[in-house]
């Protein structure tokens, strides 16, 4: 409920601050919260934590495919959705054998915390290239 629900706000919270900005300032403290998981002291306070995660986590989704097909030429945007979904949806497949091979060789959290250092990295460097290139609605 609280992932579907965080598609909405993202729709109200990009009108506010942009597409770009609702990416990464939603998703950062979505990935901290991942973080905090992996060291919470209980299951109770790891289901909150990961429940307000969930709140946040596909906010990106949504504004980004809003942008994308902004900031592209619209002979482009069947090839420029099909290559940022292929990219998603092949992270998503191989992700579970590594998660698998790290909790088995190091620690439970340990997929947790690469996983969120990377998302992080990701917010960064994302935010670093495109916090100028504003899509045609937001100029």
């Amino acid at each position: 409920m609280l992932n579907a629900l965080s598609h909405l706000v993202a729709a109200w919270l990009s009108r506010r601050i942009g597409l770009v900005n609702t990416m990464v300032f939603t998703h950062v403290p979505s990935s901290l919260l991942l973080i905090t998981v992996a060291y919470a002291p209980s299951f109770a306070v790891a289901a909150i934590l990961f429940l307000l995660r969930e709140g946040l986590v596909e906010m990106d989704v949504p504004t980004r495919q809003s942008y994308v097909m902004a900031v592209v030429r619209p002979e482009e945007r069947t090839l420029a959705s099909g290559v940022t979904h292929l990219v998603r949806v092949g992270a998503w497949s191989v992700a579970p054998a590594f998660a698998g091979w790290f909790m088995g060789g190091l620690s439970l959290m340990t997929p947790l915390v690469i996983g969120s250092v990377m998302k992080v990295g990701y917010d960064i460097l994302l935010y670093s290239a495109f916090r100028r290139a504003r899509p045609p609605e937001e100029v």
